[in-house]
């Protein structure tokens, strides 16, 4: 039975540039690089960046990064200084940004966590939502 998410893997363009990007604004540690990609983690997360032609989701799909909540103010600072574009604005629980990596992935910084979001649909639940 599959018991966790194993590693994410993202098509870049630029693969130093990607590194540069998650390692030096993001805080992924680097472990690898070769000519088409490289190896970071970040917590328990194995991200692959691998050399191909990017292709961003053009719907909501997004991956989504915790951050704590004293480090919200501050990350969100360094995104906007460093010029990081935004991609969407917050409604929902807890404070996010939602930017774009390099190859114009969407990624999330978000507060919370799945029990304050289920804290948070029980007070304001969306429409014709149904607990499992």
């Amino acid at each position: 039975m599959l018991k966790g998410l194993n590693h994410i893997t993202l098509a870049v363009a630029d693969v130093q540039r990607s590194v540069d990007f998650y390692i030096g604004l993001l805080g992924f540690t680097g472990h690898v690089t070769w000519q088409r990609g490289a190896y970071l983690s970040l917590g328990e997360l194995w991200l692959c960046l691998s050399l191909d032609t990017p292709v961003p989701a053009a719907d909501y799909t997004h991956l989504a990064f915790s951050l704590e909540k004293s480090d919200f103010a501050d990350f969100f600072r360094r995104m906007m200084e460093a010029g990081v574009v935004q991609w969407k604005e917050n409604r929902s629980e807890g404070d996010s940004l939602y930017f774009l990596d390099p190859d114009g992935h969407k990624l999330e910084a978000h507060v919370g966590d799945l029990a304050s979001r289920l804290q948070s649909l029980r007070q304001h639940p969306y429409d014709a939502l149904r607990w499992l």
